[in-house]
């Protein structure tokens, strides 16, 4: 009986030296939280689709807390989440125009000529190795989903054979244009805006014999822009977004029908 008491004793006394050590380290160590960043982090989504330029939710909630960002820089918050983090800063929330993308390309499964049938992995990054792929257009969407698949908020679908963007699901993070090996895919003004669907920088006939809805770089959408914000960059129109008023008049005018208002 004695050596029970004995070792429960010895177990005790343990038990209250370690408790007593991890009291004192745990109090030593801590690592103090910070208000502020704690409460922006709560209201942040977490999707960590890294569009604000930094790694995570985490690390932008940080950033904000120290006056490294600003509170409106999280492209996946609302202009109500928005003023809540500037609230918590004590600063005004600033407005920004909100962007979302678009792909470049019209060139779907029934406009497309295929130079051959590609059978490989079904991604578009290996696909654009075997002879910039399977279309006879070599700037056209391999269809494949590398973009959805990077779309941390699935506003992306593969339609036919081509990419297309749900702008109200989209956050303009970026990542789907990161993901694209054809660099098809763009950010714009999420307001009405002009959209030139084709990234082919071929020649009238080249262009028609690859894709029924190629740009053919007639050159009458910026002949009718009153605006000045249309301009042939290698046979291809290019807007300028500061510009463009979202009239219409060059998607009217085109005769391929490649430029759209959304």
């Amino acid at each position: 009986m004695t050596g029970i008491i004995i070792a429960a004793a010895i177990v005790g006394g343990i038990g209250i030296i370690i408790g007593l050590f991890l009291g004192i380290s745990g109090e030593k160590f801590k690592v103090e939280v910070d208000e502020k960043e704690a409460a922006i982090r709560s209201e942040l989504s977490g999707g960590n689709c890294g569009g604000c330029g930094y790694a995570g939710c985490d690390a932008f909630a940080a950033a904000v807390a120290q006056g490294k960002a600003d509170p409106g820089s999280c492209v996946a918050s609302n202009k109500e989440t928005i003023a809540k983090i500037a609230a918590i800063m004590g600063v005004e929330a600033k407005e920004s125009a909100r962007m979302s993308a678009y792909v470049k390309c019209k060139g779907d499964c029934d406009t497309a000529v295929n130079n051959y049938i590609y059978s490989g992995v079904k991604d578009c990054q290996m696909a654009s190795l075997v002879q910039n792929g399977a279309k006879s257009c070599n700037y056209g969407c391999l269809g494949f989903g590398n973009c959805a698949a990077a779309c941390p908020f699935d506003a992306i679908s593969i339609i036919n054979g081509v990419a297309v963007v749900n702008k109200d699901a989209c956050k303009a993070c970026g990542k789907c244009v990161a993901a694209c090996p054809k660099n098809l895919i763009e950010l714009r003004p999420y307001s009405n805006a002009a959209n030139v669907m084709c990234s082919s920088k071929e020649k009238g006939k080249a262009v028609m014999d690859a894709c029924k809805t190629g740009c053919i770089g007639c050159m009458l959408c910026e002949k009718q822009c009153e605006f000045g914000a249309i301009t042939m960059v290698d046979n291809l129109p290019v807007i300028d977004y500061t510009k463009c008023t979202g009239c219409g008049k060059c998607a009217e005018k085109c005769p391929k029908k490649i430029i759209y208002l959304s």
